[in-house]
């Protein structure tokens, strides 16, 4: 399932256009595909659990569980679901240059100790 920035529209009440979802009508179904599929399992799992935190969990094969609510609810719901996506993404690019950034440290600092000594002898 991918994002369709075209099922929004703009509330009445707003005064100000909205310039994300103008960024995103402008965008085509495969940029938007792109970056839905390139949200990793890790971040995918965590938003479950955060949304499933929120609604409520209740094993499906022992309830008929149904949830009612009003659209007001349903997109802070969403948003906050969305919110935390861009988040976790966000840590997991730091994490990942970070990772990189301490490999390359150690590597140097290994080349460093086995030139000092290669020197020694």
């Amino acid at each position: 399932m991918v994002f369709n920035p075209n099922h929004l529209s703009s509330n009445a009440q707003d005064t100000q256009p909205n310039e994300l979802l103008t960024y995103l009508q402008h965008q085509s179904p495969e940029v938007l595909e792109r970056v839905a599929k390139s949200v990793s399992p890790e971040i995918k799992q965590i938003i479950s659990q955060n949304v499933q935190g929120l609604v409520g969990m209740l094993p499906g094969e022992h309830f008929n569980v149904e949830i009612t609510t009003d659209r007001e609810n349903l997109a802070g719901l969403l948003a906050s679901a969305m919110m935390t996506g861009y988040f976790l993404r966000q840590m997991e690019q730091r994490m990942q240059l970070e990772e990189s950034l301490l490999g390359s440290h150690t590597l140097s600092d290994s080349g460093k100790d086995e030139k000092s000594s290669g020197s020694a002898s």
